[in-house]
Protein backbone atom coordinates (compact mmCIF):
# COMPACT_ATOMS: atom_id res chain seq x y z
CA UNK A 1 0.00 0.00 0.00
CA UNK A 2 1.33 3.45 -0.97
CA UNK A 3 0.52 5.73 1.46
CA UNK A 4 0.29 9.93 0.78
CA UNK A 5 3.58 11.05 1.83
CA UNK A 6 5.15 7.69 -0.49
CA UNK A 7 3.33 9.06 -3.46
CA UNK A 8 4.45 12.85 -2.88
CA UNK A 9 8.17 11.66 -2.50
CA UNK A 10 8.49 8.86 -5.30
CA UNK A 11 5.66 11.07 -7.58
CA UNK A 12 3.82 8.21 -8.46
CA UNK A 13 0.37 9.26 -9.92
CA UNK A 14 -1.24 6.05 -9.43
CA UNK A 15 -4.69 5.91 -6.40
CA UNK A 16 -3.32 6.98 -3.54
CA UNK A 17 -5.15 4.89 -0.50
CA UNK A 18 -4.84 6.51 3.02
CA UNK A 19 -4.15 4.67 6.16
CA UNK A 20 -7.13 4.58 8.30
CA UNK A 21 -5.53 6.58 11.42
CA UNK A 22 -7.01 8.80 14.46
CA UNK A 23 -7.31 12.40 12.86
CA UNK A 24 -4.53 14.42 12.99
CA UNK A 25 -4.59 17.65 16.25
CA UNK A 26 -4.24 21.00 14.62
CA UNK A 27 -1.68 22.83 16.32
CA UNK A 28 -0.70 25.37 13.82
CA UNK A 29 -1.76 28.84 15.00
CA UNK A 30 -4.84 29.37 12.47
CA UNK A 31 -6.64 26.19 13.65
CA UNK A 32 -7.91 28.95 16.77
CA UNK A 33 -9.40 31.23 13.69
CA UNK A 34 -12.86 29.43 14.19
CA UNK A 35 -15.71 31.77 13.59
CA UNK A 36 -17.85 32.55 16.53
CA UNK A 37 -20.87 30.51 17.08
CA UNK A 38 -24.21 31.21 18.47
CA UNK A 39 -25.10 29.95 21.99
CA UNK A 40 -28.08 29.00 23.52
CA UNK A 41 -28.95 32.24 25.01
CA UNK A 42 -28.78 34.30 21.64
CA UNK A 43 -30.86 31.54 20.03
CA UNK A 44 -33.69 31.94 22.29
CA UNK A 45 -33.71 35.83 21.37
CA UNK A 46 -33.79 34.79 18.22
CA UNK A 47 -36.61 32.31 17.99
CA UNK A 48 -39.19 34.43 19.61
CA UNK A 49 -37.87 37.39 17.15
CA UNK A 50 -38.25 34.48 14.19
CA UNK A 51 -41.76 33.62 15.93
CA UNK A 52 -43.08 37.66 16.27
CA UNK A 53 -42.10 38.86 12.30
CA UNK A 54 -43.79 35.79 11.05
CA UNK A 55 -46.87 36.84 13.20
CA UNK A 56 -46.58 40.30 11.51
CA UNK A 57 -45.82 38.74 7.97
CA UNK A 58 -49.33 37.27 8.47
CA UNK A 59 -51.34 40.05 9.58
CA UNK A 60 -49.54 42.66 7.31
CA UNK A 61 -50.66 40.02 4.05
CA UNK A 62 -53.87 39.42 5.31
CA UNK A 63 -53.88 43.40 5.44
CA UNK A 64 -53.66 43.62 2.14
CA UNK A 65 -55.43 40.90 0.74
CA UNK A 66 -58.43 42.62 2.72
CA UNK A 67 -57.53 46.03 1.27
CA UNK A 68 -57.51 44.96 -2.22
CA UNK A 69 -60.33 42.30 -1.57
CA UNK A 70 -62.69 45.49 -0.48
CA UNK A 71 -61.55 47.77 -3.38
CA UNK A 72 -62.20 44.58 -5.46
CA UNK A 73 -65.89 43.97 -3.82
CA UNK A 74 -66.82 47.66 -4.42
CA UNK A 75 -65.44 47.83 -7.97
CA UNK A 76 -68.04 44.96 -8.67
CA UNK A 77 -70.54 46.40 -7.45
CA UNK A 78 -70.43 49.28 -9.46
CA UNK A 79 -69.82 46.81 -12.22
CA UNK A 80 -66.28 48.44 -12.89
CA UNK A 81 -64.74 44.88 -12.65
CA UNK A 82 -62.12 43.68 -15.49
CA UNK A 83 -58.97 41.55 -16.39
CA UNK A 84 -56.91 44.72 -15.99
CA UNK A 85 -58.24 45.69 -12.65
CA UNK A 86 -57.80 42.13 -11.22
CA UNK A 87 -54.06 42.21 -13.13
CA UNK A 88 -53.75 45.46 -11.07
CA UNK A 89 -55.10 44.04 -7.41
CA UNK A 90 -52.16 40.90 -8.08
CA UNK A 91 -49.17 43.70 -9.09
CA UNK A 92 -50.28 45.81 -6.42
CA UNK A 93 -50.06 42.76 -3.54
CA UNK A 94 -46.48 41.62 -5.10
CA UNK A 95 -45.28 45.16 -4.98
CA UNK A 96 -46.52 45.97 -1.47
CA UNK A 97 -44.85 42.18 0.06
CA UNK A 98 -41.81 43.05 -1.46
CA UNK A 99 -41.57 46.65 -0.31
CA UNK A 100 -42.19 45.65 3.36
CA UNK A 101 -39.65 43.22 3.21
CA UNK A 102 -37.26 45.84 1.30
CA UNK A 103 -37.98 48.10 3.93
CA UNK A 104 -37.15 46.09 6.64
CA UNK A 105 -40.68 47.06 8.21
CA UNK A 106 -40.31 43.55 10.35
CA UNK A 107 -36.72 44.25 11.61
CA UNK A 108 -35.65 43.09 14.55
CA UNK A 109 -34.89 46.69 15.47
CA UNK A 110 -38.42 48.25 14.48
CA UNK A 111 -40.09 45.74 16.69
CA UNK A 112 -42.09 47.27 19.48
CA UNK A 113 -40.68 50.69 18.72
CA UNK A 114 -43.83 52.26 17.77
CA UNK A 115 -43.14 55.66 15.85
CA UNK A 116 -40.42 53.96 13.60
CA UNK A 117 -42.18 51.23 13.24
CA UNK A 118 -45.11 53.14 11.53
CA UNK A 119 -42.98 55.24 9.68
CA UNK A 120 -41.58 52.09 7.81
CA UNK A 121 -44.92 50.70 7.23
CA UNK A 122 -46.11 53.87 5.54
CA UNK A 123 -42.57 54.52 3.74
CA UNK A 124 -43.45 51.02 2.21
CA UNK A 125 -46.94 51.33 1.36
CA UNK A 126 -46.04 54.95 -0.45
CA UNK A 127 -42.96 53.19 -2.21
CA UNK A 128 -45.83 50.52 -3.42
CA UNK A 129 -47.61 53.02 -4.62
CA UNK A 130 -44.95 54.96 -6.70
CA UNK A 131 -44.04 51.21 -8.32
CA UNK A 132 -47.18 50.84 -9.34
CA UNK A 133 -47.69 54.40 -10.97
CA UNK A 134 -44.65 54.59 -12.59
CA UNK A 135 -45.40 50.43 -13.76
CA UNK A 136 -48.77 51.86 -15.29
CA UNK A 137 -47.14 54.72 -17.20
CA UNK A 138 -44.28 52.51 -18.96
CA UNK A 139 -46.82 49.99 -19.59
CA UNK A 140 -49.84 51.72 -20.43
CA UNK A 141 -51.91 50.04 -17.67
CA UNK A 142 -55.43 51.81 -17.78
CA UNK A 143 -57.73 51.65 -14.20
CA UNK A 144 -55.14 52.03 -11.73
CA UNK A 145 -57.14 54.25 -9.90
CA UNK A 146 -59.08 52.08 -7.41
CA UNK A 147 -55.83 50.80 -6.64
CA UNK A 148 -53.80 53.69 -6.06
CA UNK A 149 -56.07 55.93 -4.42
CA UNK A 150 -58.53 53.36 -2.62
CA UNK A 151 -56.89 49.79 -1.90
CA UNK A 152 -53.58 51.54 -0.97
CA UNK A 153 -54.66 53.87 1.77
CA UNK A 154 -57.19 51.47 3.26
CA UNK A 155 -54.58 49.19 3.34
CA UNK A 156 -51.78 51.43 4.72
CA UNK A 157 -54.49 52.63 7.90
CA UNK A 158 -55.03 48.98 8.44
CA UNK A 159 -51.92 47.73 8.47
CA UNK A 160 -51.11 50.80 11.31
CA UNK A 161 -54.13 49.43 12.91
CA UNK A 162 -52.48 46.11 13.22
CA UNK A 163 -48.93 46.82 13.71
CA UNK A 164 -50.34 49.05 16.87
CA UNK A 165 -52.66 46.33 18.38
CA UNK A 166 -49.60 43.87 17.90
CA UNK A 167 -47.06 46.01 19.49
CA UNK A 168 -49.85 47.11 22.30
CA UNK A 169 -49.23 43.08 22.57
CA UNK A 170 -46.18 42.65 22.82
CA UNK A 171 -46.21 45.60 25.63
CA UNK A 172 -48.26 43.25 27.53
CA UNK A 173 -46.21 40.21 27.31
CA UNK A 174 -43.01 42.04 28.18
CA UNK A 175 -44.40 43.43 31.54
CA UNK A 176 -45.78 40.05 32.23
CA UNK A 177 -41.96 38.65 31.81
CA UNK A 178 -42.02 37.53 28.19
CA UNK A 179 -40.41 38.49 24.90
CA UNK A 180 -37.86 40.47 27.05
CA UNK A 181 -34.57 41.51 26.39
CA UNK A 182 -32.36 40.02 29.24
CA UNK A 183 -29.89 43.16 30.02
CA UNK A 184 -26.38 43.73 31.74
CA UNK A 185 -25.43 47.47 31.92
CA UNK A 186 -21.80 48.49 32.41
CA UNK A 187 -20.36 51.48 33.43
CA UNK A 188 -19.87 53.83 36.17
CA UNK A 189 -21.68 53.96 39.22
CA UNK A 190 -24.03 57.26 38.28
CA UNK A 191 -24.82 56.31 34.79
CA UNK A 192 -25.52 53.05 35.95
CA UNK A 193 -28.01 53.81 37.59
CA UNK A 194 -29.44 56.06 35.21
CA UNK A 195 -29.91 53.82 32.93
CA UNK A 196 -31.25 51.21 35.10
CA UNK A 197 -33.93 54.01 36.30
CA UNK A 198 -34.58 54.70 32.88
CA UNK A 199 -35.15 51.34 31.82
CA UNK A 200 -37.55 50.94 34.67
CA UNK A 201 -39.65 52.88 33.74
CA UNK A 202 -39.79 52.15 30.55
CA UNK A 203 -40.83 47.97 31.65
CA UNK A 204 -43.22 47.81 27.74
CA UNK A 205 -39.92 48.23 25.85
CA UNK A 206 -38.34 45.04 27.03
CA UNK A 207 -35.29 45.62 28.57
CA UNK A 208 -34.93 43.49 31.60
CA UNK A 209 -31.79 44.07 33.65
CA UNK A 210 -30.46 41.22 35.10
CA UNK A 211 -26.95 42.40 36.72
CA UNK A 212 -24.12 45.67 36.60
CA UNK A 213 -20.83 45.56 35.76
CA UNK A 214 -19.28 48.39 37.53
CA UNK A 215 -16.06 50.31 36.43
CA UNK A 216 -15.20 51.57 39.89
CA UNK A 217 -13.36 48.13 40.56
CA UNK A 218 -15.85 45.96 42.34
CA UNK A 219 -16.12 42.13 41.22
CA UNK A 220 -18.29 39.33 40.55
CA UNK A 221 -19.70 38.19 44.11
CA UNK A 222 -18.49 41.42 45.60
CA UNK A 223 -21.95 43.09 46.46
CA UNK A 224 -25.57 44.26 45.23
CA UNK A 225 -26.17 47.39 43.09
CA UNK A 226 -28.92 49.32 44.76
CA UNK A 227 -31.62 51.35 42.23
CA UNK A 228 -34.31 52.49 44.28
CA UNK A 229 -36.63 49.84 45.91
CA UNK A 230 -34.73 47.53 43.89
CA UNK A 231 -30.76 45.31 43.75
CA UNK A 232 -28.85 43.87 41.12
CA UNK A 233 -25.86 41.42 41.23
CA UNK A 234 -22.31 43.49 39.92
CA UNK A 235 -20.87 41.20 37.81
CA UNK A 236 -17.42 40.82 36.34
CA UNK A 237 -15.27 43.38 35.38
CA UNK A 238 -14.86 45.64 32.45
CA UNK A 239 -12.28 42.64 31.06
CA UNK A 240 -14.38 40.19 31.40
CA UNK A 241 -17.93 41.33 30.63
CA UNK A 242 -18.50 38.66 28.23
CA UNK A 243 -18.48 35.96 30.49
CA UNK A 244 -20.55 37.85 33.43
CA UNK A 245 -23.41 38.39 30.46
CA UNK A 246 -22.98 34.54 29.68
CA UNK A 247 -22.84 33.92 33.62
CA UNK A 248 -26.54 35.59 33.70
CA UNK A 249 -27.72 34.31 29.87
CA UNK A 250 -28.03 38.41 29.21
CA UNK A 251 -28.37 38.44 25.13
CA UNK A 252 -28.36 43.06 25.45
CA UNK A 253 -25.63 44.77 26.88
CA UNK A 254 -25.89 48.05 27.61
CA UNK A 255 -22.80 50.63 27.71
CA UNK A 256 -23.57 53.78 30.47
CA UNK A 257 -20.24 54.77 30.26
CA UNK A 258 -16.40 53.36 29.34
CA UNK A 259 -13.24 53.61 31.47
CA UNK A 260 -10.84 55.92 31.13
CA UNK A 261 -8.01 55.80 28.83
CA UNK A 262 -9.44 52.94 26.90
CA UNK A 263 -11.21 54.42 23.68
CA UNK A 264 -11.46 50.96 22.04
CA UNK A 265 -13.08 49.16 24.81
CA UNK A 266 -16.47 49.51 22.80
CA UNK A 267 -14.65 47.82 19.26
CA UNK A 268 -13.56 44.56 21.75
CA UNK A 269 -16.66 44.56 23.72
CA UNK A 270 -18.26 43.85 20.42
CA UNK A 271 -15.98 41.03 19.00
CA UNK A 272 -16.06 39.68 22.85
CA UNK A 273 -19.71 39.54 22.59
CA UNK A 274 -19.80 37.68 18.90
CA UNK A 275 -22.14 34.66 18.89
CA UNK A 276 -23.33 35.03 22.56
CA UNK A 277 -25.51 38.39 22.72
CA UNK A 278 -27.99 40.00 19.87
CA UNK A 279 -27.73 43.78 20.48
CA UNK A 280 -24.62 45.92 21.67
CA UNK A 281 -26.37 49.50 23.30
CA UNK A 282 -24.49 52.83 23.49
CA UNK A 283 -26.28 54.61 25.90
CA UNK A 284 -26.00 58.53 26.56
CA UNK A 285 -27.25 61.38 28.38
CA UNK A 286 -27.30 63.19 25.18
CA UNK A 287 -29.97 61.48 24.10
CA UNK A 288 -32.04 62.50 27.16
CA UNK A 289 -31.98 65.85 25.56
CA UNK A 290 -31.58 65.54 21.84
CA UNK A 291 -33.08 62.47 20.76
CA UNK A 292 -34.64 62.61 17.66
CA UNK A 293 -31.74 65.57 16.59
CA UNK A 294 -29.06 63.01 16.42
CA UNK A 295 -28.10 60.95 13.51
CA UNK A 296 -24.93 59.68 12.72
CA UNK A 297 -22.84 59.62 9.91
CA UNK A 298 -19.43 58.28 9.21
CA UNK A 299 -16.70 59.98 7.66
CA UNK A 300 -13.80 58.01 6.10
CA UNK A 301 -14.65 54.99 9.03
CA UNK A 302 -14.67 57.96 11.71
CA UNK A 303 -18.62 57.99 13.22
CA UNK A 304 -19.38 60.98 13.76
CA UNK A 305 -22.96 61.84 15.75
CA UNK A 306 -24.50 65.22 14.77
CA UNK A 307 -26.88 66.69 17.04
CA UNK A 308 -29.34 69.36 15.17
CA UNK A 309 -29.40 72.90 16.87
CA UNK A 310 -33.27 72.99 18.13
CA UNK A 311 -34.87 76.42 15.65
CA UNK A 312 -37.70 77.96 17.33
CA UNK A 313 -39.47 79.26 14.53
CA UNK A 314 -39.80 78.34 10.79
CA UNK A 315 -41.69 76.09 8.82
CA UNK A 316 -42.14 73.43 11.28
CA UNK A 317 -43.71 76.04 13.91
CA UNK A 318 -46.06 77.32 11.38
CA UNK A 319 -47.22 73.21 11.13
CA UNK A 320 -47.30 72.83 14.28
CA UNK A 321 -49.85 76.59 14.51
CA UNK A 322 -51.75 74.86 11.95
CA UNK A 323 -52.47 71.33 13.34
CA UNK A 324 -53.47 73.41 16.88
CA UNK A 325 -56.26 75.32 14.84
CA UNK A 326 -57.50 72.29 13.36
CA UNK A 327 -57.83 70.06 16.38
CA UNK A 328 -59.10 73.58 18.50
CA UNK A 329 -61.95 73.92 15.62
CA UNK A 330 -62.74 70.29 15.72
CA UNK A 331 -62.68 70.54 19.48
CA UNK A 332 -64.63 73.39 20.22
CA UNK A 333 -68.10 71.57 18.61
CA UNK A 334 -68.74 68.70 21.25
CA UNK A 335 -67.46 71.37 24.26
CA UNK A 336 -69.88 73.83 22.87
CA UNK A 337 -72.59 70.87 23.28
CA UNK A 338 -70.74 69.80 26.80
CA UNK A 339 -70.51 73.55 28.52
CA UNK A 340 -74.44 73.77 29.04
CA UNK A 341 -74.50 70.38 31.17
CA UNK A 342 -71.20 71.31 32.94
CA UNK A 343 -71.72 74.79 33.66
CA UNK A 344 -75.44 73.78 35.15
CA UNK A 345 -73.98 71.02 37.54
CA UNK A 346 -71.01 73.43 38.74
CA UNK A 347 -73.97 76.38 38.92
CA UNK A 348 -76.08 73.96 41.49
CA UNK A 349 -72.91 72.52 43.20
CA UNK A 350 -71.60 76.19 44.12
CA UNK A 351 -72.52 79.44 43.47
CA UNK A 352 -70.03 81.35 41.92
CA UNK A 353 -69.20 81.75 38.18
CA UNK A 354 -68.91 79.17 35.48
CA UNK A 355 -65.50 79.85 34.06
CA UNK A 356 -62.25 80.85 35.79
CA UNK A 357 -60.10 82.85 34.30
CA UNK A 358 -56.54 82.82 35.42
CA UNK A 359 -53.31 84.85 34.54
CA UNK A 360 -50.40 82.36 33.02
CA UNK A 361 -47.12 82.80 31.55
CA UNK A 362 -46.73 81.67 27.55
CA UNK A 363 -44.04 81.62 25.33
CA UNK A 364 -41.64 85.00 25.47
CA UNK A 365 -42.66 85.26 28.99
CA UNK A 366 -45.76 87.32 27.79
CA UNK A 367 -49.39 87.11 30.14
CA UNK A 368 -52.39 86.01 28.91
CA UNK A 369 -55.69 84.78 30.46
CA UNK A 370 -55.81 81.01 30.56
CA UNK A 371 -59.45 79.93 30.93
CA UNK A 372 -60.84 76.68 32.61
CA UNK A 373 -64.27 75.80 33.92
CA UNK A 374 -63.98 76.52 38.09
CA UNK A 375 -63.21 73.85 40.16
CA UNK A 376 -62.91 75.31 43.18
CA UNK A 377 -64.98 77.70 45.82
CA UNK A 378 -64.63 81.56 44.75
CA UNK A 379 -62.59 82.26 47.76
CA UNK A 380 -60.07 79.69 46.42
CA UNK A 381 -56.93 82.53 45.91
CA UNK A 382 -57.31 83.96 49.61
CA UNK A 383 -57.18 80.52 51.16
CA UNK A 384 -53.96 79.70 49.42
CA UNK A 385 -51.61 81.27 52.25
CA UNK A 386 -53.50 79.21 55.04
CA UNK A 387 -52.56 75.76 53.03
CA UNK A 388 -49.21 76.74 51.99
CA UNK A 389 -47.75 74.42 55.27
CA UNK A 390 -49.78 71.73 53.45
CA UNK A 391 -48.49 72.28 50.24
CA UNK A 392 -47.77 68.54 48.65
CA UNK A 393 -46.75 69.76 45.25
CA UNK A 394 -43.19 69.74 43.85
CA UNK A 395 -41.04 72.62 43.81
CA UNK A 396 -42.52 75.38 43.16
CA UNK A 397 -45.90 74.18 42.08
CA UNK A 398 -48.70 74.13 45.15
CA UNK A 399 -50.90 70.53 45.28
CA UNK A 400 -52.77 69.19 47.66
CA UNK A 401 -54.71 65.57 46.99
CA UNK A 402 -57.57 66.76 49.51
CA UNK A 403 -57.57 70.40 48.77
CA UNK A 404 -60.63 71.27 51.04
CA UNK A 405 -61.17 74.35 48.37
CA UNK A 406 -62.27 72.17 45.49
CA UNK A 407 -65.96 71.34 44.95
CA UNK A 408 -67.61 67.90 44.62
CA UNK A 409 -68.09 68.78 40.67
CA UNK A 410 -64.67 70.51 40.59
CA UNK A 411 -62.95 66.95 41.72
CA UNK A 412 -64.69 65.22 39.24
CA UNK A 413 -63.99 67.63 36.75
CA UNK A 414 -60.63 67.78 37.62
CA UNK A 415 -60.07 63.81 37.83
CA UNK A 416 -60.74 63.32 34.15
CA UNK A 417 -59.10 66.73 32.55
CA UNK A 418 -62.65 68.08 31.87
CA UNK A 419 -62.08 71.45 33.50
CA UNK A 420 -59.41 72.16 30.83
CA UNK A 421 -61.84 71.75 27.89
CA UNK A 422 -62.09 75.82 27.85
CA UNK A 423 -58.47 76.28 26.57
CA UNK A 424 -58.90 75.43 23.23
CA UNK A 425 -60.63 78.56 22.80
CA UNK A 426 -56.70 79.99 24.13
CA UNK A 427 -55.37 77.66 21.39
CA UNK A 428 -57.47 78.91 18.77
CA UNK A 429 -56.61 82.93 19.87
CA UNK A 430 -53.03 81.37 19.83
CA UNK A 431 -52.06 81.62 23.29
CA UNK A 432 -51.88 77.95 23.73
CA UNK A 433 -50.87 75.00 21.89
CA UNK A 434 -52.36 72.22 21.87
CA UNK A 435 -49.22 70.25 22.99
CA UNK A 436 -46.53 72.24 24.72
CA UNK A 437 -45.13 72.67 28.35
CA UNK A 438 -47.48 73.25 31.73
CA UNK A 439 -48.64 76.67 31.83
CA UNK A 440 -47.10 78.63 34.44
CA UNK A 441 -48.35 81.32 37.09
CA UNK A 442 -46.52 84.11 37.39
CA UNK A 443 -44.84 83.33 40.62
CA UNK A 444 -43.56 79.97 39.76
CA UNK A 445 -41.86 81.91 37.25
CA UNK A 446 -40.40 84.30 39.26
CA UNK A 447 -38.71 81.19 41.24
CA UNK A 448 -37.42 79.71 38.18
CA UNK A 449 -33.18 79.17 38.34
CA UNK A 450 -31.18 77.82 35.63
CA UNK A 451 -32.27 76.80 32.75
CA UNK A 452 -35.85 76.10 33.75
CA UNK A 453 -37.04 79.14 31.90
CA UNK A 454 -36.36 77.60 28.82
CA UNK A 455 -39.89 76.13 29.23
CA UNK A 456 -40.74 79.77 27.58
CA UNK A 457 -39.41 79.05 24.43
CA UNK A 458 -42.73 77.79 22.96
CA UNK A 459 -46.20 78.00 23.70
CA UNK A 460 -47.58 76.19 26.84
CA UNK A 461 -49.82 73.49 26.05
CA UNK A 462 -52.95 71.96 27.15
CA UNK A 463 -51.87 68.76 27.40
CA UNK A 464 -47.77 67.78 27.03
CA UNK A 465 -45.53 65.30 28.56
CA UNK A 466 -45.92 66.28 31.55
CA UNK A 467 -49.77 65.27 31.47
CA UNK A 468 -49.21 61.31 30.00
CA UNK A 469 -46.31 60.62 32.82
CA UNK A 470 -47.80 60.96 36.08
CA UNK A 471 -48.59 64.77 36.05
CA UNK A 472 -49.11 65.32 39.94
CA UNK A 473 -47.45 62.42 40.79
CA UNK A 474 -44.19 63.53 39.22
CA UNK A 475 -41.21 65.56 41.13
CA UNK A 476 -40.07 68.79 40.60
CA UNK A 477 -37.08 67.94 38.74
CA UNK A 478 -38.66 65.06 36.27
CA UNK A 479 -41.66 67.51 35.58
CA UNK A 480 -38.55 69.89 34.14
CA UNK A 481 -36.48 67.72 32.66
CA UNK A 482 -40.20 66.11 30.68
CA UNK A 483 -40.67 69.86 29.53
CA UNK A 484 -37.22 70.45 28.55
CA UNK A 485 -37.21 67.38 26.49
CA UNK A 486 -40.85 68.32 24.70
CA UNK A 487 -39.13 72.01 23.71
CA UNK A 488 -36.06 70.88 21.65
CA UNK A 489 -37.34 68.09 20.19
CA UNK A 490 -40.99 68.36 19.83
CA UNK A 491 -42.33 66.96 16.63
CA UNK A 492 -45.72 66.70 14.79
CA UNK A 493 -45.66 62.80 14.65
CA UNK A 494 -44.85 63.23 18.76
CA UNK A 495 -47.35 65.73 19.44
CA UNK A 496 -50.22 63.32 17.48
CA UNK A 497 -48.54 60.29 19.83
CA UNK A 498 -49.58 62.97 22.85
CA UNK A 499 -52.73 63.73 21.70
CA UNK A 500 -53.66 60.01 21.55
CA UNK A 501 -52.16 59.40 24.95
CA UNK A 502 -53.98 62.06 26.88
CA UNK A 503 -56.70 60.61 25.60
CA UNK A 504 -56.21 57.83 27.45
CA UNK A 505 -55.04 58.94 30.52
CA UNK A 506 -58.27 61.24 30.54
CA UNK A 507 -59.99 57.71 30.64
CA UNK A 508 -58.24 56.15 32.61
CA UNK A 509 -56.61 59.08 35.24
CA UNK A 510 -53.44 59.27 37.40
CA UNK A 511 -51.48 61.97 39.00
CA UNK A 512 -54.77 64.29 38.70
CA UNK A 513 -55.60 66.00 42.01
Amino acid sequence: MTTFEDAVSTGHSDTVTLPLTAPRVLTEPWATLVAPRITPTLERRRLWERRYRLRLLGSDVLAIIVAIGATSALQVAVGAMDGPTVRNAVVLAVFWILTLAGLRTRDASLIGSGTAEYRAVANAGGLAFALLAVTGVLLDWQDLRAALFLALPVGVLGMLIERWTWRRWLQRKRLEGEFTSRTLVVGEEEDVEYVISSLRSSGAYGYDVVGATLLDGRENGSGRFIVGNSSYRVLGTPDTVASAASEVGADTIVVASRPEGSPDFVKRLGWQLEGTAAELVLSSRLTDVAGPRISLRQVEGLPLIHVKIPAYEGGTHLLKRALDIAVALVALTPIALLTPLIALLIKIDSPGPIFFRQTRIGRDGTEFGMLKFRTMCTDAEERLAELAAQNEGAGVLFKMREDPRITRVGAILRKYSLDELPQFWNVLRGEMSVVGPRPPLPREVSEYAGAVHRRMYIKPGITGLWQVSGRSDLSWDESVRLDLRYVENWSVINDLQIMWRTAKVMLKPSGAY
